[in-house]
């Protein structure tokens, strides 16, 4: 089988990158999860967050190469992979250098929707990182479909990203 482009799902915190991530690998066909966080959390002594200054951006970018390493082993062994990683436009234009083809689907709500999303959960942000991280994904990034996903059930968003990793339109770039 060959694989499925490689699908980046970015957006805000609580905004259902994992979840939705998770459920659509569980329903395709040879396919691999990386969570980019988990990625970055490999390293045990001296992890920085990142937006804690020049070595949290480092560790970041390092975090990034990382898993286009494993896109890249996986996708050679015919393996679809979704990622998912919050990211700004610097950081997605590096995926789209390092991991060819990639599709980028930023996930999107407002604030209160994502705060009541994050209440159900443990979150391991403070309430400022958390809504700076939101804030930071209402910026332009350039990925190539922006999906709100204020209003849909976990069902109803999986099945839009589905929908356009399989149906991929024009050059992507869509409001829903």
């Amino acid at each position: 089988m060959t694989a499925l482009r490689p699908l980046l799902l970015t957006g805000g915190p609580a905004v259902g990158k994992t979840t939705t991530a998770r459920a659509l690998a569980r329903v395709t066909d040879q396919c691999a999860y990386i969570d980019v966080d988990d990625v970055r959390q490999m390293i045990k002594s001296g992890g920085i967050a990142p937006w804690k200054g020049l070595e949290g951006r480092a560790q970041h970018l390092l975090g990034v190469r990382n898993a286009a390493a494993l896109v890249a082993n996986f996708t050679d062994a015919g393996i679809s992979v979704i990622l998912s990683d919050v990211v700004t436009r610097d950081l997605l234009n590096v995926y789209r250098d390092l991991v060819p083809e990639l599709l980028a689907i930023r996930l999107a709500c407002e604030l209160p929707t994502a705060r009541a999303r994050a209440s159900t959960r443990r979150v391991y942000l403070t309430a400022e990182e958390f809504e700076m991280l939101h804030r930071q994904q209402s910026e332009p990034l350039g990925t190539d479909v922006e999906l709100d996903v204020s209003r849909l059930t976990l069902e109803e968003q999986v099945d839009a990203v589905r929908h356009h990793w399989l149906h991929p339109q024009g050059d992507g770039r869509s409001a829903g």
